[in-house]
C-alpha cells in the first residue's frame, strides 16, 4: 500500500495553467463530464438569484448538452420549503443533465433564523425550528436517504459529505460543518473500498478545510470551516487521487488559491449567486452584482480538466484552467 500510494503522489497533480480550450487534449472525447455550482442561494422572493441560476444552466447546456451530471455544492436555498419549491421549479424549466446531486450547506439550516412572519429574527433563534426538520426538508428535495452518500458515474466515484448539526446542538458550531464519527468512519470505508488504481475520486463538501483554498481565513470563523477538520484531512490525505470540491467562501475563481495541492487536491467552486474577492487589506468584498461563476469538469483516460466559467459574460476564466494528469 505504501509503495502504491507513493507512486500516485509522484504522478498526480501535474498542472498546466491557461491552456487554450482547443488543444489535442480537449479534442479527445471525455469519458465523463460534469459541472459544479456552489452557493446558488435560491430564495422564493429573490428573482435575482433565480435569474442567475437559469443563466448558468443555460450556459452550461450550450457548452455540453450531453454532460453527465450537475452538482449543487451546498447553500442551495435558505432552507425554507418555498425556496426548495422554487428551486425545483427552476430546474424543471431548465435544460440540465438528468443526474442532479446536491449536498447540504449551512444555509440549508436558515429556517431557524426566520420567525413566524417569515422575517429575519435573530433574537428568537431557533424560532421553533429543529436541525432534524431542516435536514428532512433538504433530503426531501435531493431524494437521498442520508446527508452523506456516494454515486458511480462512468466508472468514477463521487462522494458527498454534509454537516449533521447546526447551532441548536451547540452554539459554537457556528456556520461550520459538523461531521459525526459515523460519517467519518463511512468515508474511511468507502474510500478504501472504491479505490481503483490512480483513477480520481471526486469528493464534495460545502465548507472547506482551514488555510487551504482562497477565502478560508476570511470566511471561516475561528479559522475552522469543518469542526472535525483534522480528522477529515487525515482521512483524505491517505488518498492522493482525491479531488475535494468546496464552496462556502464565494471567492472568485481567478485567484491563485482556487486550486491547492496538498497530499490530495482541493478546489474552490466560487458562487453562482455572488462571488467575492479580497481587497488590498485582505478583507473580502463582493464582485459586481452581475458576477456569477462555477466549474466545468471533464475526465479522460489519464487526465482531469477543471475549468472556471464566468456565467455572466459566458466565457472561460483563463486563470482557472487546470489539467491534472495521473497514471
Amino acid at each position: 500500500m505504501k509503495k502504491w500510494t507513493l507512486s500516485i503522489l509522484l504522478t498526480v497533480g501535474t498542472l498546466f495553467y491557461g491552456l487554450p480550450y482547443a488543444t489535442s487534449q480537449a479534442e479527445e472525447k471525455p469519458i465523463l463530464s460534469f459541472s459544479v455550482l456552489s452557493d446558488i442561494h435560491v430564495q422564493a422572493w429573490d428573482t435575482h438569484s433565480q435569474d442567475k441560476l437559469k443563466k448558468a444552466l443555460n450556459d452550461l447546456n450550450q457548452i455540453n448538452s450531453a454532460s453527465d451530471a450537475l452538482i449543487l455544492n451546498g447553500d442551495l436555498t435558505d432552507g425554507r420549503q418555498e425556496d426548495y419549491d422554487k428551486l425545483k421549479e427552476l430546474l424543471g424549466r431548465s435544460l440540465h443533465p438528468q443526474a442532479v446531486y446536491s449536498n447540504i450547506g449551512n444555509h440549508e439550516f436558515y429556517q431557524a433564523w426566520h420567525g413566524a412572519t417569515d422575517q429575519w429574527s435573530e433574537t428568537n433563534f431557533p424560532n421553533g425550528e429543529t436541525e432534524k426538520a431542516s435536514i428532512e426538508r433538504f433530503l426531501k428535495f435531493n431524494g437521498e436517504d442520508n446527508l452523506y452518500y456516494k454515486k458511480q458515474l462512468q466508472g468514477f466515484t463521487f462522494i458527498f459529505l454534509g454537516s449533521e448539526q447546526y447551532r441548536q446542538s451547540d452554539a459554537n458550531n457556528l456556520e461550520d460543518a459538523y461531521l459525526s464519527n459515523k460519517q467519518l468512519e463511512w468515508l474511511k470505508a468507502t474510500l478504501k473500498k472504491d479505490v481503483m488504481g490512480a483513477k480520481p475520486i471526486f469528493v464534495f463538501l460545502h465548507q472547506p478545510l482551514p488555510n487551504t483554498v482562497s477565502g478560508t481565513s476570511a470566511c471561516c470563523v475561528n479559522n475552522r470551516g469543518v469542526i472535525q477538520h483534522e480528522e477529515l484531512n487525515q482521512i483524505l490525505s491517505a488518498y492522493p487521487q482525491v479531488i475535494l470540491f468546496t464552496g462556502h467562501t464565494h471567492w472568485e475563481l481567478k485567484l491563485p488559491k482556487t486550486f491547492v495541492q496538498n497530499k490530495f487536491l482541493m478546489i474552490n467552486s466560487s458562487s453562482v449567486e455572488q462571488p467575492w474577492t479580497g481587497d488590498a487589506s485582505g478583507a473580502e468584498k463582493p464582485l459586481e452584482p452581475e458576477a456569477s461563476e462555477g466549474l466545468y469538469v471533464e475526465a479522460r483516460n489519464g487526465s482531469v480538466t477543471i475549468r472556471g466559467r464566468d456565467f455572466n459574460k459566458q466565457r472561460w476564466i483563463p486563470e482557472a484552467h487546470y489539467v491534472i494528469t495521473y497514471k
